[in-house]
């Protein structure tokens, strides 16, 4: 997340092109990749991912429900464990097998559970609903060292306003990648949200 503050979500992808997907967002600047775990294969898609990228990137699945399925995305070689929910025996599951663990959450009180469970980065979501302006009034009170992650709606457009408010960093679902894209064209999108958060990363600066 130092590298770069984009999370990319690969729902669907299936073993057969994790690959080359993963070399295209590599390329263009990501460092961490889920796989939600309802995909096809989602297991066989980490292993992949692993063996193929560079140490620097960090592979992940995402939609992690149980604490099986912890077990079984640290066998496959997974890092970061990503929730849609802020479950608290998932969240102890990861943090005792040494991953990191980013919980969803839409309300502060799911927000402070989550911390004291054990998360270390919070996922808002849904970030279309919820929008900038929850952001900006969470970090009146979470921690500043906390990092929000909106996820949900995000496009390149629509950067500016949570970062402005605060945000961290962005998961980015199906304005990224989504089944039956090609390789060239999920690197034209990885290009243009890497541009966009570029883009954020200099304005805050300037502020």
């Amino acid at each position: 997340m130092q590298h770069c503050g984009l999370i990319a979500i690969l729902r669907g992808i299936r073993p057969d092109e994790v690959a080359t997907m993963g070399i295209m967002l590599y390329q263009a600047g990501f460092r961490v990749i889920e796989v939600p775990l309802n995909s096809p294969q989602p297991f066989e898609s980490i292993r992949i991912l692993r063996a193929t990228l560079a140490a620097d990137c960090v592979v992940g699945a995402g939609t992690v429900l149980s604490i099986q399925q912890v077990a079984e995305v640290k066998k496959a070689g997974g890092e970061v464990i990503v929730m849609p929910h802020s479950d608290g025996k998932v969240i102890a599951a990861a943090k005792q097998a040494a991953m990191a663990c980013a919980a969803g959450v839409a309300t502060l009180t799911e927000a402070f559970a989550a911390l004291a469970a054990g998360a270390d980065v919070l996922k808002v979501f849904p970030a279309e609903q919820l929008g900038p302006n929850v952001v900006k009034a969470w970090l009146a009170v979470v921690a500043g060292e906390v990092a929000l992650i909106p996820v949900g709606g995000i496009t390149p457009a629509n950067m500016a306003p949570f970062v402005a408010a605060g945000a961290s960093g962005f998961g980015l679902g199906s304005a990224l990648y989504k089944p039956g894209l090609s390789a060239t064209q999920v690197g034209q999108n990885a290009n243009e949200f890497i541009a966009a958060w570029r883009a954020t990363q200099q304005q805050k600066s300037t502020i």
